[in-house]
C-alpha cells in the first residue's frame, strides 16, 4: 500500500508552505530518512524525510506550489526498488503493452490491464521514458512527448513537464486573443522576461516592512563613529583571541555589546507596544540581519546581555552558517527585542533601516571609510561608519534616540567604556 507523503507541522503558526524543490522524481528508489522534498515557509526552510525505503511513485504537488500543512504532497511505494536484472524482462512485456493499448499503464504478468490503485502508479522503465501520469495526460490532451522538453533524472517526461507544457499553451492563447482586440503600443519580447512566483519568505518580508510603514510612526536619527579605537584592538587581541576560542574578533560582537548598553540606558527602545499599553524588556534578545540561502533573514541572539565578546562571535558564526545553508530553525528567528542590520558588508555608505514589528528600533551599521575629520584643531584621516537608528516614535522621542546612539558612539570609540560601564 502506498505511503502518504504529508505536510508536516513545522510551526505554531505556520499553516502553508511552498514545495520549493522536489529532490526525487517520480520512479526514484528513495532510502528511508533520505529527504525527498524542500519545503519553504514564511520564515525557514526544511526537508521533507522519507519515513520507509520505496519508490517515489506519484508526485502530487507541483515544484512552487503552496499547500496547507497535512496535505498530501506525493506517494511512496515501500520495498526495496527491484534489481536491473530482474525488471528486464517484465519492462519488455510492459513496453509491448502499453503500445498495443495506447495507454502508459504497463501490467504485470497474471494481472488485468487497468487503472493502478489510487496514489500509486507503476513504475517507470529504462525503455519508457514517459512518466505513467505524463502518459494519462499526453492521450487526454492529444500531445506528442517529443514535442514538450523533458526535466525528469535520465531525459524522462514527467506529468509536470506536461501541465507546464498546458500551462504555456493556455497562456498562449490567451495571449492571442487579447491581441486581437487590443494593440499593444509595442511589442511584447516574452523571451526577455521571467515570471518566477514570490517565495513564502519573500512575501513574508514584504508584508511585514509594509505592516512596519503603515503602523509606526518611523524616524531615522545618524551619527559617524571613529573606528580606530575597536580597530586597534582587534589588530592587537586577534591572533591570541583567535588561538583562545577558535574563532575571529569582529566588529559585530563590539556593537551588540554597544548596543545592550545603551538600551539599558534608554529602555524606552527595547520595549514594544502591545494594544494600549508599554511592554519594558528587561532582558536584550537581539536580532542580527544575515543574508540567507532564501533571502535576509534575522536569527535571534538570545540573552546577549549575558555573553561574553567570544559566546557572541560564535553564536553569530553558528547563526549565519545555517542561516545560509537553509537550516536555520523557526525558532531561533522569533522573539528579537532589538534588531542590527550590517549593510557595510555590502558596500552601503548610508542607509535608513526599516523596524521589525513589534521591535521599536533597529540600528544600521555602514561601510567603513577613511575620512577627513576634525580633531583638536587640526584636519586628520581616520576610519569613519556612519550608524543610523530608526526607531518607532509612537514610543521613542527624538531626545532619546540622539543619546542612544550618543552612547554607541562612546562606547565604540572608546570600548574600555563596557568594561567599566561608564
Amino acid at each position: 500500500m502506498a505511503i502518504e507523503l504529508k505536510i508536516p507541522s513545522v510551526g505554531e503558526s505556520v499553516t502553508e508552505v511552498q514545495v520549493s524543490e522536489w529532490l526525487k522524481s517520480e520512479g526514484e528508489p528513495v532510502q528511508k530518512d533520505e529527504n525527498v522534498a524542500v519545503l519553504e515557509t514564511d520564515k525557514a526552510t526544511v526537508e521533507l524525510p522519507a519515513p520507509e525505503s520505496g519508490t517515489l511513485s506519484q508526485i502530487v504537488s507541483r515544484q512552487g506550489e503552496t499547500v496547507s500543512v497535512g496535505t498530501i504532497i506525493g506517494y511512496l511505494e515501500p520495498g526495496s526498488p527491484p534489481s536491473q536484472a530482474k525488471k528486464e524482462p517484465s519492462q519488455k512485456k510492459a513496453t509491448a503493452e502499453t503500445a498495443a493499448t495506447g495507454f502508459g499503464e504497463a501490467k504485470a504478468a497474471g494481472t488485468k490491464t487497468g487503472s493502478p490503485p489510487t496514489g500509486s502508479p507503476p513504475k517507470s522503465t529504462e525503455e519508457s521514458p514517459v512518466m505513467p501520469a505524463a502518459q494519462r495526460l499526453l492521450d487526454e490532451h492529444g500531445l506528442q512527448a517529443q514535442d514538450i522538453r523533458a526535466t525528469g533524472s535520465g531525459g524522462r517526461l514527467l506529468k509536470e513537464d506536461v501541465l507546464r507544457h498546458l500551462e504555456s499553451q493556455e497562456q498562449r492563447s490567451a495571449e492571442s486573443a487579447s491581441a486581437t482586440t487590443t494593440q499593444p503600443s509595442e511589442p511584447v519580447h516574452e523571451e526577455l522576461e521571467e515570471v518566477v512566483p514570490m517565495s513564502p519568505l519573500r512575501r513574508t518580508v514584504a508584508d511585514r516592512l509594509v505592516q512596519a510603514q503603515q503602523n509606526a510612526a518611523l524616524l531615522t536619527t545618524f551619527n559617524e563613529v571613529d573606528m580606530s579605537a575597536v580597530m586597534r584592538l582587534r589588530k592587537q587581541y586577534q591572533e591570541t583571541f583567535q588561538n583562545r576560542y577558535g574563532i575571529k574578533l569582529g566588529f559585530m560582537s563590539f556593537f551588540i555589546k554597544a548596543s545592550v548598553d545603551a538600551l539599558k540606558r534608554i529602555p524606552a527602545i527595547n520595549a514594544e507596544i502591545r494594544d494600549k499599553n508599554i511592554v519594558f524588556r528587561n532582558y536584550y534578545d537581539i536580532g542580527v540581519a544575515v543574508s540567507g540561502g532564501k533571502g535576509l533573514v534575522v536569527p535571534v541572539i538570545r540573552r546577549a546581555e549575558q555573553l561574553s565578546f567570544a559566546e557572541i562571535e560564535r553564536t553569530i558564526d553558528d547563526l549565519a552558517t545555517r542561516a545560509r545553508d537553509n537550516k536555520i530553525k523557526l525558532e531561533e528567528l522569533q522573539g528579537g527585542t532589538f534588531t542590527i542590520s550590517n549593510g557595510g558588508i555590502f558596500g552601503s555608505m548610508l542607509s535608513t533601516p526599516i523596524i521589525n514589528p513589534p521591535q521599536s528600533g533597529v540600528l544600521g551599521m555602514h561601510t567603513i571609510q577613511e575620512r577627513p575629520v576634525a580633531e583638536n584643531g587640526q584636519v586628520v584621516i581616520r576610519p569613519m561608519m556612519y550608524v543610523a537608528l530608526t526607531y518607532d516614535h509612537r514610543i521613542v522621542d527624538g531626545r532619546e534616540a540622539v543619546t542612544f546612539l550618543r552612547r554607541i558612539k562612546e562606547a565604540i570609540e572608546d570600548p574600555t567604556r563596557l568594561l567599566i560601564e561608564i
